[in-house]
């Protein structure tokens, strides 16, 4: 067997590193060599939430500058500088005490918003391939957008009636385009907008066909991997855990400690229930909502009369929870299950679920199709609002089936 060595480079944020280990998994399932590198505070929640994973190396983890973990009102410019410092620094030391020690590192993957590795494997040199963990129609909007498409954009989107037909994709309004490309919504868009444009960069100055590989699959994108033909882009998904695909590792679903006991009182929950009963109610790592609108979400779910689990992540700090930040009706959600978390394959692979009320981030609207499990789409950002196009005209996989899934 040729000899092997991918070195994985991911972002420090849950929906980058999921995908970024299952890619590693998967290597490592064929024989390859994998070292895994990330930020201090994203290293150890992976060891903390999963202990050690067999054939996984874990190079020594470099400082984002939030080595506890970065929160909300951290300064998002002096994070990004420090991991672009601090990670650039490390994988050179990687690459080259690889050689050193006679274990050379054959190629780097890293993913989006990290587009400066490009640079580094090239400096060292080592071949290098993008990790794409949004829809390959996602990847093909950006490209278009920085090359010919951006005025037309910027100056249609907000426009109701406007709507634009680029090549290998669907019919696209405003709204159903990413979020970063809507001017001056946010800081934080805004410099995402600048990531992606220095990602596009960064791939054109490539030699040629720059090789990114595309969480995604086949026979729902078959346009959207081939219309640009200066990149080589590859369909390498379902980017999770095996067991809820095939089976052939049982280990992605075993859990240790306070974990296990999490995943045993959701599940005892969930087994009481008839089956296709239970809505579950997820937003994602990094959603946020007014209370008001959760009050709106949980009289709607009152409304259905039906069992409910959704997920609402405990404060930072607990010391700040005060009684007033609950939901006034509280009392009256006797019907549902509120958790500050659970695994979420283990809860849509669960008999009992009839739908899933997601956000549309892509690793959830892949665990969804994945489980066969119809959504109920409430995009809010990022790439959410053009899958959630894609989940409900184009593919329509997830909606077909809620009449039949729904038990009454």
């Amino acid at each position: 067997m040729v000899y092997c060595h991918f070195l994985l480079l991911t972002f420090p944020a849950q929906g980058h590193i999921n995908p970024c280990l299952q890619l590693g998994k998967h290597l490592i399932r064929v024989g390859v060599h994998v070292t895994f590198v990330t930020s201090v505070s994203a290293q150890h929640s992976i060891l903390r939430n999963n202990g050690t994973l067999d054939g996984l190396k874990f190079a020594n983890a470099f400082s984002d500058g939030y080595d506890e973990g970065f929160k909300f009102g951290d300064d998002m410019s002096h994070f990004f500088s420090e991991i672009r410092s601090n990670g650039s620094q490390r994988l050179r030391e990687i690459i080259a005490t690889s050689r050193e020690e006679d274990y050379p590192v054959t190629c780097l993957v890293y993913n989006l918003v990290l587009p400066w590795a490009a640079k580094v494997a090239r400096d060292c040199p080592v071949p290098s391939a993008l990790l794409w963990i949004q829809p390959a129609a996602v990847l093909d909007i950006y490209y278009y957008f920085f090359n010919g498409y951006e005025d037309v954009m910027l100056k249609n989107y907000n426009d109701p009636s406007w709507s634009i037909k680029l090549p290998g994709l669907p019919l696209l309004n405003g709204r159903d385009l990413p979020f970063a490309m809507f001017p001056a919504t946010s800081n934080s868009s805004s410099r995402i907008l600048c990531i992606f444009k220095k990602l596009m960069q960064t791939l054109d100055d490539s030699e040629s066909n720059p090789k990114i590989l595309v969480n995604t699959f086949d026979a729902i994108e078959p346009e959207a991997l081939k219309v640009i033909k200066k990149y080589d882009l590859t369909a390498i998904g379902l980017l999770i855990p095996s067991a809820f695909l095939d089976g052939s590792d049982p280990l992605d679903t075993s859990f240790g400690g306070d974990l296990f006991q999490k995943t045993k009182d959701f599940t005892q929950w969930l087994n009481s229930k008839p089956k296709s009963s239970v809505i579950y109610i997820s937003f994602g790592t990094i959603l946020n909502f007014p209370k008001s609108q959760m009050e709106e979400i949980a009289r709607g779910l009152l409304e259905t009369r039906r069992p409910f689990l959704w997920v609402i992540r405990e404060k930072e700090n607990k010391d700040e929870e005060k009684e007033e930040d609950w939901l006034r009706c509280m009392e009256e959600l006797e019907q549902g299950n509120i958790v500050p978390w659970c695994y979420q394959l283990v809860v849509l692979s669960h008999p009992s679920l009839g739908c899933f009320v997601m956000r549309c981030g892509w690793n959830s609207t892949l665990e969804s199709l994945a489980s066969g499990v119809p959504v109920v789409a409430f995009p809010h950002w990022s790439d959410q609002e053009t899958n959630a196009k894609l989940i409900i005209d184009v593919w329509r996989f997830l909606i077909g089936p809620t009449k039949g899934r729904m038990q009454q």
